[in-house]
């Protein structure tokens, strides 16, 4: 009989890539994806720690399984990601429902985990840091994405200890993938149909890795990305202002695939706060960066993070964060109060007042929309690039994305999927552009 598993993913772009990438290994010990998780033999739970109250998404969760398999044969219970890595052995103590935990750096282990658990009945911590025999074990597994835009890990771990933070702690020290092997990884996505690579690291732009006498970086992937004439749009994230080199500036100017969106994270506009989160950058060295970009292409927007309410901001630095956000006007950007991470420095360090945080983040959210909805507004009645992706599940309206990252929603057949086509827009909302395509493409694109 065969197996079947399910994998419920949190959090950030490169969880989604660690499932798509379990999802290939476990084949290998005769399990089959179900996107029904009444059906699973196995349930895994791939977590994410950087958001506040992630531990108890996660017990409910699985209050949820067990409340479903009630009256039926238990599944195996894994808890994978940044959440296991954190909470390992609390997790296992303290709900006897989950069978297993295994932290991202251990996903190479996944396979004879759950073989030594079927063999055992014993309960597993997979929870050290092994990312070179991680990368090195998934790169001789295919990777079967099929998607058109499809995400692909080439950096993992922090070395920055951003004082709010807990990436250093549950995806460990920054790790560069060998280039051969993600060159490999990006031919297999080819074959697969993909149109769009998204490069995808905890700071991705710290992308380092020494081969043959030559230090390869971000800069020099992306070049050979561009050689490919099946990969239509190239895109990475998330990046670091510290690591934004010239080498990766001066790729604006030779790349015709890299898209004109940055997603830059800023956290605060004030300096002084970013010096007690200590990120290691400044507002200064943040907008210089934006203003090299911008004389590059004026086509380049930004989008953003923002912590709301750290420990000693003051309406002063609040004021200096709305100052930053009218200045740029970021087309797309995330902003959250601060919520403390247990292990980190900002973890014990006095709270704003909730109702303060609240009140700042209600300002610069409407600010923030604001921006998002003007820019999508100014492109009614004009034309834009869409990569298609899929069809909608009406089977009537196909859905793509702008070059800078928008949704778009609009009228067409299936033989769209995968290419780039013109949509005259019609109609937008905060998120989404709409509209049906050009048919005449002689008007000039926006």
């Amino acid at each position: 009989m065969v197996k079947k598993i399910f994998i419920k993913t949190f959090g950030c772009q490169m969880n989604e890539y660690d499932s798509n990438r379990i999802y290939d290994s476990v084949k290998k010990i005769g399990f089959e994806k179900t996107d029904k998780y009444e059906d699973a033999n196995c349930y895994i739970l791939n977590t994410c720690h950087i958001r506040d109250k992630a531990k108890e998404k996660v017990y409910h969760e699985i209050g949820r399984v067990k409340k479903k398999f009630r009256f039926q044969k238990k599944p195996i219970v894994i808890v994978a990601g940044c959440v296991a890595q954190a909470e390992n052995q609390e997790m296992l103590k303290r709900e006897p429902y989950i069978d297993i935990v295994i932290g991202p750096q251990a996903y190479h282990k996944i396979n004879d985990t759950i073989l030594n658990y079927f063999k055992k009945k014993k309960k597993y911590d997979e929870t050290e840091f092994d990312t070179i025999s991680k990368f090195n074990y998934l790169s001789k597994i295919k990777n079967k994405d099929s998607k058109i835009s499809s995400f692909l890990t080439i950096q993992e771990g922090c070395d920055k200890f951003c004082h709010f933070c807990v990436v250093p702690y549950t995806r460990g020290p920054e790790y560069s993938r060998p280039f051969t092997q993600i060159i490999k990884e990006v031919v297999e996505l080819i074959q697969n149909g993909t149109k769009e690579i998204i490069l995808l690291g905890q700071n991705v732009n710290a992308y380092s890795y020494r081969e043959k006498n030559k230090e390869f970086r971000l800069s020099d992937l992306i070049l050979e990305l561009e050689k490919f004439s099946e990969i239509e749009r190239i895109r990475y994230t998330t990046s670091h202002p510290k690591d934004m080199t010239e080498d990766l500036l001066n790729v604006y100017k030779k790349s015709k695939k890299l898209m004109p969106l940055v997603h830059l994270p800023v956290q605060s506009g004030s300096n002084k706060i970013l010096k007690l989160m200590n990120r290691k950058h400044t507002i200064e060295e943040y907008l210089k960066i934006y203003k090299k970009l911008k004389d590059i292409n004026p086509n380049i927007e930004f989008s953003s993070d923002f912590i709301i309410g750290y420990p000693q901001e003051e309406e002063e630095d609040f004021k200096d964060t709305l100052r930053l956000v009218k200045n740029i006007k970021f087309v797309n950007s995330y902003s959250f109060i601060f919520s403390p991470r247990p292990g980190t420095v900002a973890a014990d360090l006095d709270l704003v007042d909730k109702s303060q945080s609240k009140a700042r983040l209600e300002i610069i959210q409407k600010l923030l929309f604001e921006y998002q909805i003007s820019k999508n507004k100014s492109l009614e009645q004009k034309i834009v690039n869409v990569l298609v992706e899929n069809q909608m599940k009406d089977k009537v309206k196909l859905f793509g994305r702008t070059e800078h990252m928008t949704s778009v929603i609009f009228d067409g057949g299936i033989e769209n999927i995968g290419k780039i086509v013109q949509v005259e827009i019609s109609s937008s909302s905060q998120n989404s552009l709409f509209g049906k395509i050009k048919r005449n493409y002689n008007q000039k694109v926006a």
